[in-house]
This record gives structure tokens, C-alpha cells and sequence, in this order.
């Protein structure tokens, strides 16, 4: 193509926000690597084509210059501009009509890495009841923590190049005393590793335990943002079911006798919201001890027990060295701040570090520097004080509203723990179409069935019905919840 029938194909807008020059610039750069404009093509004087374009000598050098800092031109003073004839010819342009497509197929564990969470469907739209498993932030200190937060910008005392992989010192200091005291968790902080909350450190998990075609004993159901990263890892998925004693060990243990892994929650399970029995933890911890598999307990929200203190962890009844605690913040502060924390067992600290640091180095030094002066001044024991008492205020409303308006269509299971009411159907409408008349009547929910895994057996189903989160709404906006639920549900 002749530089003047390129011109006059893609003229220079002038009531453009993009600078003159940046235009010409890349309407030249795209020619060349299209094969426009050829290697060895001779392009006009600067005045010459400064005069065509109607623009000033600086707009066409500007351009000049930057196309030959980058390559795509060669020239001097009396000797011309040309395009560099080094360059090698242009592919033929791709049919404009067909979707650009890649250099080659996605991997098998590109593939598993690309599609894990696509059974994870986050929240759309602004809250609304009964969205599940969000806190109350309408009762988080937001004052306190940004004044916590302009401290650190004002002393400037902040580490802010790379920090260490496992977190601030002195905010793993605090979760260990933490964890220690109410969780029972037997820990240093050494053992502590600060990750970009539970998801990350489940994904770290999988790709350093478990080699490809290995087992995971999974709940089903169960929280379906689990099972990604071990899918993405190559494991096998073991679905264990669960019944009102937790995960069935026994079950586990005679169809899935060689898994690797075992993904547990123990003190509430998402989303029956039933608690492993003590038989059943001793039972786990001496099959993974006979079996020398890692138990990987994730104890996402069980600071919230309303009829007595929480359970005391998993891992504080672990003798071998293999239960790995994982923790998160998202329950007890908010999902944005992006916390979360591993407690290793001592053989698994080095390497799980490093492993941190590939995937990102370490997670942001200035959340965890307000996080440690949140937990040391006192504000994160309020926090989990006042929540506790608003939220058991809140489940009580919720129960008393379900049982008076849809006590014959639903029935609620265990709510002695936890952020939401599992609710199975027990009237006349399948779960399907009740939940797509919730929906409708703007009612935010997720159908039981949302958290069974493909693959998942008749023994692995969950019962029809529904989870409903309570921790998130006043008690005002938890009975008008209700009484949309109830218009939607009954005939």
C-alpha cells in the first residue's frame, strides 16, 4: 500500500483525546505489522508528509522518532526514513470474520487451572437478604481501621519494599496468641503463614502435596470453591458424604482407602452446617496417621457459636503432624481485605514459604500492618464480641421468622454455628422451582444443590432446599426477607 492511499484510509482524528502524533504513530506501526507497508519502504520527507496530513513538522517527527526508537524504522539526515528491511514480512491477516484464536491448545492442567471455578458463582448486585455467608458489615469499626491506616502513612514506618514470604512478623506473633487461645491451636508463630486469604493457601496446598491422579476425600456437599484447586493440581476428587456427624469417615476410608488428602471442615460444615463429632475426628486423625495423608481442616467462621464457645480445632487434638489449619478473615472482618493464614506443622513451614513466594512473592505488607495493630490494641476481640451477640440476635429473628411464616414448607437444621440457616424443603415445591421463585421475588439465596459436585453419587446428593445467610441483615430487614420468601413460596 502507498503511504498516501494509507493516509487517506485512516485519516487523523483531530477532535481525538489521543495526542496527534500517538495517532500516526500507530496507524504507521500497525501497517508495518500487517504488511502494509512493506520492510524497505521508503517513507516521506517529514515536511512532505507534515503538509499532507495538515498537522505541524513536530507532530510527524514525534512519531518518526518513536516508530524508530521501537525498530519498526531506519534513517538519518539525508538519507530518508525507510522501514526497517531487517523486519521479517507480515503474515497474511487473519479472516476478519473468525475469533482470534490461541498458538495452541490449552494444557490439560491449563485447562483444569482455566475452568476450576466455574461452578463458583460469586454474588452479583447489591446485598440483599438472604445473600449467605457475608458478615455484617454494617457493624464493622471502618473509623477505626482507616485511622489505624493514616497512622502508618503519617510515621512512614512501614516496610515497603519485599517483605517475607510468610507474612509479618508481628502479625503471625498475634495469630499464634490468638489461635492459641480461642481455637486451641498448638502453634509458634513460625508455623504461621500469612496468605491472599484461604483461597490461595488451598491452592498452594494442592500444588505442593499432591501429584497428579491422587486422591482427595472432598465433602459432598460442600464448598465448591474447594475442590478447584485440587482439580487444577491434577488430584482425584473422593466425595465423601456427609451426615449429622460431619464427613463419614468410615465411608471415606473403605471406597477412597489410598487418597492423599482430605479436605475437612470439622467444627461447621458448608452448607449442612452440622459439626464433627468427636468420634469422628479421632477417627480422621488415625486414618491420615496410618495412611501418612494431610488432613487440611478449614475453619472458616467458627468464631460464631451461639450456645457456648467455639469447639476447640482440629488440630489441637493432632499427635502426628498432619493436620494443616487454615484460617481466613473474610467471615469475621470483610471479603475485600484478602487475609487468610496457614498453620503448618513444622516439616511443611520451608517449603509451603516458598511456595508462597512464587505464586506472589507475599501478600500487601499495609493490610497486615493494620490487621496486627487492629488485633494488639483490642479491637479485633470487640469486634468478634459484638458481632457474636448482634449476629445471635439476628439468627434468633430469622428462626422465629422462618418457623412462623414457612414452618410447613421449611425446615432448619443446625444454626448453633455459623453465618447462614440451612433450610430444607419440606412442602410441596421441588427445589428448582422454589428457589427460581425466590429469586424472582428479589430474594437472594442458594439452592442445597448448588454445592453438590458433578461428579458427586446418589450418596453424595444433598436433601432439597436452600441456604439462607442471616449475619449480614438487621433484624428489620430480616422480616421483610422473610415476608418476600413466604409471598414467593406459598400458593
Amino acid at each position: 500500500m502507498h503511504i498516501d492511499d494509507l493516509i487517506a484510509a485512516a485519516p487523523l482524528e483531530r477532535a481525538a483525546t489521543t495526542p496527534l502524533f500517538r495517532q500516526l504513530y500507530a496507524r504507521l506501526k500497525d501497517a508495518i505489522l500487517h504488511g502494509r507497508l512493506a520492510p524497505g519502504t521508503r517513507l516521506p520527507a517529514t515536511r512532505e508528509l507534515a503538509r499532507q496530513l495538515r498537522v505541524s513538522r513536530q507532530t510527524v517527527l514525534a512519531a518518526y522518532e518513536q516508530l524508530t526508537a521501537e525498530g519498526y524504522l531506519r534513517g538519518g539526515v539525508g538519507r530518508g526514513t525507510f522501514v526497517d528491511a531487517s523486519l521479517p514480512a507480515a503474515r497474511p491477516a487473519p479472516d476478519p470474520g473468525g475469533a482470534p484464536g490461541m498458538p495452541r491448545p490449552l494444557p490439560a492442567r491449563g485447562l483444569a487451572l482455566a475452568s476450576g471455578m466455574a461452578r463458583v458463582r460469586p454474588h452479583q448486585g447489591p446485598l440483599r437478604a438472604f445473600r449467605p455467608s457475608m458478615p455484617g458489615l454494617d457493624l464493622f469499626p471502618f473509623e477505626v481501621w482507616r485511622k489505624l491506616e493514616a497512622h502508618h502513612w503519617r510515621r512512614r514506618e512501614l516496610p515497603l519494599g519485599y517483605g517475607g514470604a510468610a507474612g509479618l512478623p508481628l502479625l503471625r506473633e498475634l495469630l499464634c496468641a490468638y489461635l492459641n487461645a480461642s481455637r486451641g491451636v498448638r502453634c509458634t508463630p513460625e508455623q504461621i503463614i500469612v496468605t491472599s486469604g484461604s483461597q490461595q493457601a488451598l491452592y498452594l496446598l494442592a500444588q505442593l502435596l499432591l501429584a497428579p491422579g491422587e486422591g482427595v476425600w472432598l465433602e459432598s456437599p460442600g464448598y465448591q470453591g474447594a475442590a478447584a484447586p485440587f482439580e487444577a493440581a491434577g488430584a482425584r476428587m473422593c466425595l465423601v458424604p456427609v451426615d449429622a456427624e460431619g464427613m463419614d469417615v468410615g465411608h471415606a476410608a473403605v471406597h477412597h482407602p489410598d487418597a492423599a488428602l482430605v479436605f475437612a471442615t470439622p467444627s461447621h460444615q458448608l452448607p449442612l452446617g452440622v459439626t464433627m463429632s468427636l468420634g469422628r475426628r479421632l477417627a480422621l486423625l488415625r486414618w491420615a496417621e496410618a495412611n501418612r495423608a494431610w488432613v487440611v481442616e478449614d475453619d472458616y467462621d467458627s468464631e460464631y457459636r451461639y450456645t457456648g464457645p467455639p469447639l476447640a480445632s482440629l488440630q489441637s487434638l493432632d499427635r502426628a503432624g498432619c493436620v494443616i489449619y487454615v484460617g481466613t478473615l473474610s467471615k469475621v472482618l470483610f471479603p475485600g481485605l484478602r487475609l487468610g493464614y496457614v498453620v503448618a506443622p513444622p516439616a511443611l513451614v520451608e517449603p509451603l514459604t516458598q511456595a508462597k513466594a512464587v505464586a506472589d512473592r507475599h501478600s500487601p505488607v499495609v493490610p497486615q500492618a493494620v490487621l496486627a495493630d487492629f488485633i494488639r490494641q483490642g479491637h479485633f476481640a470487640r469486634h468478634i464480641r459484638r458481632t457474636r451477640d448482634a449476629y445471635a440476635e439476628r439468627r434468633g429473628v430469622m428462626l422465629e421468622a422462618l418457623q412462623s411464616r414457612l414452618g410447613g414448607m421449611l425446615a432448619c437444621g443446625p444454626t448453633d454455628t455459623g453465618l447462614d440457616v440451612c433450610a430444607r424443603i419440606t412442602g410441596p415445591l421441588d427445589e428448582a422451582e422454589a428457589a427460581a421463585r425466590a429469586l424472582a421475588a428479589g430474594v437472594d439465596l442458594r439452592p442445597l444443590s448448588y454445592y453438590v459436585h458433578p461428579q458427586a453419587g446418589p450418596a453424595c446428593a444433598a436433601p432439597p432446599g436452600m441456604l439462607l445467610g442471616f449475619s449480614a441483615f438487621t433484624p428489620a430487614e430480616i422480616r421483610t426477607g422473610a415476608a418476600r420468601l413466604e409471598q414467593a413460596l406459598v400458593p
